[in-house]
């Protein structure tokens, strides 16, 4: 993995915005791989995370307390995470849940994700796996051409090892209940599939529109698995039966719902397929939170 050039860079960084909980300026552009799929900004409809277009304005008005920290991965490299409390009595403890960027590095969008979960009842932590493709200031988004780019070169070891130092911070926390559940979006949603093949103390993983790891690596899954999909979005719903039978011939947990009409992202992309997106992102929400409380507790 390509370290920063300067690990000072880092911790100034870190020191410059861990403390800082006023939510900073954030770049726009396109996100993930349907760009422009955001549409123009419509009425929030509460109760699941904002749309692409409206994500700033959520993060904005959020009441919730978030701040940027720098995560220690390994000895000499750190990952930026931009993470959510939720509204609780002071020693009422939490359960952490990682929220998986798509396939541009962390956005704003994703960072409206982490929000979201804090205002369902979990520490919601939306980190930047992409934070050691680069330096400068760690806090903006990247352009897509240009983290689609970074992320490719990426392995899987990469992810997992910076997965482990997220999940494991997390937990620390003391606001933190010791269980942890990951959800991700598209590259991030395929990711947190490979994360349950991974980490033993995984308590849940939630898979929004990403592709399913390899059969043989099915046998390996260490959590249950809920995946949501959107029925026009044929490159990846077209694999989720044969997803099942694996898993339900290894005897896994996997459930999955596939929602009529909606599209590739269709969660950020509310304003998309015609009333088809926002219908599958009300249906959605509410599943994961439930799954999430049903395995992790809030």
């Amino acid at each position: 993995m390509k370290k920063l050039v300067l690990l000072s860079a880092v911790l100034t960084a870190a020191a410059t915005v861990a403390a800082v909980n006023a939510r900073p300026a954030v770049a726009t552009g396109e996100h993930g791989d349907h760009a422009g799929h955001d549409g123009a900004p419509g009425q929030q409809v509460e109760g699941i995370p904002a749309s692409g277009a409206n994500a700033a304005a959520h993060i904005a008005a959020s009441p919730r307390r978030g701040q940027w920290v720098a995560i220690k991965v390994g000895a000499a490299d750190s990952v930026m995470a931009w993470v959510v409390y939720p509204q609780r009595p002071a020693g009422q403890k939490s359960p952490v849940v990682i929220a998986i960027h798509e396939n541009t590095g962390l956005t704003t969008w994703a960072r409206n994700v982490a929000d979201q979960l804090a205002a369902d009842g979990f520490i919601g932590i939306a980190p930047d796996m992409l934070t050691m493709k680069r330096t400068g200031n760690l806090t903006t988004e990247w352009s897509a051409d240009s983290g689609r780019a970074a992320i490719g070169t990426l392995s899987n070891d990469d992810v997992q090892r910076m997965l482990d130092a997220v999940a494991k911070y997390g937990v620390s926390l003391p606001e933190a209940a010791p269980k942890y559940g990951v959800v991700g979006f598209c590259w991030g949603g395929a990711r947190s599939f490979l994360h349950a093949t991974h980490s033993p103390t995984l308590g849940a993983a939630v898979v929004y529109y990403g592709g399913s790891p390899p059969a043989e690596a099915m046998a390996s899954v260490k959590a249950p698995v809920l995946g949501l999909y959107g029925g026009n979005d044929a490159r990846i719903t077209a694999a989720v039966p044969a997803t099942d039978s694996t898993m339900k011939k290894l005897g896994k947990s996997y459930e999955y719902s596939v929602f009529e009409g909606a599209g590739h992202g269709f969660l950020r992309g509310q304003e998309g397929a015609n009333g088809a997106n926002l219908k599958a992102s009300q249906e959605a929400w509410p599943k994961t939170v439930a799954f999430f409380k049903k395995h992790l507790g809030a």
